[in-house]
């Protein structure tokens, strides 16, 4: 089964603090939009509670309690500590990719995961409409494609294996780059790579654009 993916990290992971989630209770926590949005900003950057309030534009009381939720489940960690205000002012960064078993998921109602998916779909849209205003596709090995396939059980069930194997490559993948990075003679700056990967059943789809098809000749037909 492909891995759920929750908004700017993935359900995967390493489980040192949580690499899996078995308890659905947690699932539905982490779908408090809140939540989502403190994920989305340490995901890109180490903040504090206040820097994270100021950028979602939410209250910092909120955002306090939220990130001492994700702190005591081990999605974030304490990166750093600095003196502001006569007070010591905490920053956090995110901990790292969390795999949710299919078990937890199955017990998930289905409004926490409509939020979850389309907070997934929101930060999707937004990394690559980003990236596609401002030269991320230029790369002439980079890959844009869409496709259309009709499948059985069996090969809906094989393609989301291909997936979940290619997922673990480019985690390989990464940590390969990682330590190329690190040497002294490695001039070049690291590359802010994205990957997008999505498969689904698109009969509701369909069924949507022929409903919408139908609308739109009902109204031409009224006109």
């Amino acid at each position: 089964m492909v891995q759920r993916v929750l908004s700017s990290f993935e359900w995967w992971g390493d489980l040192k603090q949580i690499t899996e989630i078995d308890d659905p209770r947690l699932v539905k926590g982490l779908a408090h939009p809140l939540r989502i949005h403190i994920l989305r900003v340490l995901q890109d950057r180490v903040a504090s509670p206040s820097e994270i309030a100021e950028e979602i534009d939410a209250p910092l009381g909120n955002v306090s309690y939220h990130v001492r939720f994700l702190a005591r489940v081990g999605m974030i960690e304490l990166a750093a500590t600095k003196p502001r205000r006569g007070a010591i002012e905490h920053y956090y960064r995110a901990v790292g990719r969390l795999r949710v078993t299919d078990k937890a998921w199955a017990q998930v109602p289905k409004f926490v995961k409509d939020s979850l998916i389309g907070s997934t779909l929101d930060q999707i849209a937004r990394v690559v409409g980003s990236a596609a205003s401002n030269g991320g596709f230029d790369r002439k090995d980079g890959h844009v494609s869409r496709r259309s396939l009709a499948l059985d059980e069996h090969g809906f069930s094989e393609l989301a294996l291909a997936l979940k194997e290619l997922v673990d490559r480019a985690h390989q993948i990464e940590h390969e780059s990682a330590k190329r990075l690190a040497t002294s003679d490695h001039a070049k700056p690291d590359i802010k790579t994205g990957l997008v990967l999505m498969l689904f059943d698109a009969a509701d789809s369909r069924d949507a654009a022929v409903s919408d098809r139908r609308r739109k000749r009902s109204r031409a037909a009224q006109d």
